[in-house]
């Protein structure tokens, strides 16, 4: 039996289940959603089980509450395949009044006209996202962002990832997703590419009934790839499109690409825009980002080879691992994921915030002279705030200032600056 590596989300369903009613996994197909809910489940009813699914429809359409009968917490897998599940969840939570009663999982998220309630109040959701570094055993763990936090003395100088850049290319190549890990370099890279030809020519039609050309979102998510990690307009990507040779207008590029935000193929990162400049200086718009790196690859036709000799394209892909990698450690942490970008030029790649309202400043530079580009930006941004709070704008100074690299080594800069290597961190 294949081991199971556990995931942060584990100890989050754990204590969620103490105190709610239902709680709904969601994320993207192959990520682990199932396997992850069955190991706190004491039921599981699989609502695509082809053996069982036309019996399972016909039941929802007369009782769906038997469907529900089992001992509990009960796992109802892949809901939506029967919308009004939802409701008869709800209904069953508050007929029965207790906490970890069910757990739901989807790949898509659902149309909520077809549904009654929202849930709120009695189901809440929790994000499963592809394997971090750490969770996957790349990581070795040896500097903790909550000690970062914690600690503004903590001694990291010195500390060594065991990720070589080679090794990290194939890391991003393979990406978080559970099935690689016991596969040889070859077939581990080949999941990614099996998984775009998945969504391609299957899931961007059934997501939600509208039927789509496989050829034309094989052209849009090259496109989105290209993109990466920039705050590249709708047009930019349409501009991109058209030169392929695809006529599409903008109504019709939303569309694709709302579907693969319901597939959660695609999860943009917000900006975060404090009263330190001009509202007008401050860049708005989401960030551009894959859930995973590995579909950015396997978009491009890339592979470690190639990345090795461009590490400027790697750049962006490394950043779209990094992130991944903050979401799943900020999930832990209660927190979330935005950036920082003015008209200026002044960055942070990502600003990561906590519950608690503290929160860090970070870039993410492969190595060399960026690190030193990198610190100046965060730096400057810092002292935008301290000027702002001079004239009376009360904006929370940052607690952490962290260029994280792809470099082999940890250390704190004489500026106070942390830099930390992607394959020493874990939350």
């Amino acid at each position: 039996m294949k081991q199971y590596l556990p995931r942060y989300l584990d100890d989050i369903l754990e204590e969620m289940l103490t105190y709610v009613g239902a709680v709904l996994i969601v994320g993207p197909k192959w990520v682990g959603k199932t396997t992850t809910a069955e190991r706190h489940a004491k039921s599981i009813l699989k609502m695509q089980d082809p053996d069982m699914i036309k019996s399972y429809l016909a039941t929802v359409e007369i009782k769906p509450s038997i469907l529900l009968q089992g001992e509990t917490p009960r796992l109802i897998d892949e809901w939506q395949v029967a919308p009004i599940i939802w409701d008869a969840v709800r209904a069953k939570v508050d007929e029965i009044g207790k906490t970890g009663l069910f757990i739901l999982t989807g790949s898509t998220s659902i149309d909520r006209s077809k549904i009654m309630h929202s849930g709120t109040g009695r189901i809440a959701r929790l994000m499963l996202y592809p394997m971090s570094l750490y969770e996957s055993n790349d990581s070795n763990g040896k500097i903790s962002l909550t000690a970062l936090f914690d600690n503004k003395k903590i001694d990291i100088d010195g500390i060594k990832s065991n990720l070589s850049i080679e090794d990290l290319i194939l890391t991003a190549c393979r990406g978080g997703w559970p099935t690689t890990l016991d596969k040889d370099k070859k077939s581990s890279i080949m999941i990614a590419k099996l998984y775009l030809d998945n969504i391609c020519e299957e899931d961007c039609s059934s997501v939600d009934g509208v039927k789509r050309n496989p050829r034309r979102m094989r052209t849009i998510l090259s496109s989105y790839a290209r993109n990466i990690s920039t705050l590249a307009s709708g047009k930019t990507l349409l501009d991109d499109v058209s030169a392929n040779d695809i006529n599409m207008d903008s109504r019709t590029l939303k569309s694709y690409l709302t579907a693969l935000e319901k597939l959660y193929v695609i999860e943009e990162v917000p900006a975060w825009c404090p009263n330190i400049r001009s509202a007008s200086a401050i860049r708005s718009s989401n960030k551009r980002e894959f859930i995973d790196p590995s579909i950015a690859v396997a978009a491009l036709n890339l592979s470690p080879e190639l990345l090795l000799h461009d590490l400027n394209t790697f750049g962006f892909i490394f950043e779209t691992l990094c992130i991944r990698d903050l979401k799943v450690y900020s999930s832990k942490l209660g927190g979330s994921v935005s950036y920082y970008h003015d008209k200026y030029g002044l960055e942070a790649d990502c600003v990561l915030h906590l519950n608690d309202g503290r929160y860090a400043l970070i870039e993410f530079k492969l190595g060399g002279k960026q690190i030193d580009e990198g610190a100046k930006h965060l730096l400057k941004i810092k002292e935008l705030i301290l000027q702002a709070n001079k004239e009376n704008k009360n904006i929370k100074e940052p607690d952490l200032l962290m260029v994280i690299t792809g470099g082999e080594m940890a250390y704190t800069r004489k500026d106070g600056v942390r830099v930390v290597p992607i394959g020493c961190l874990k939350a």
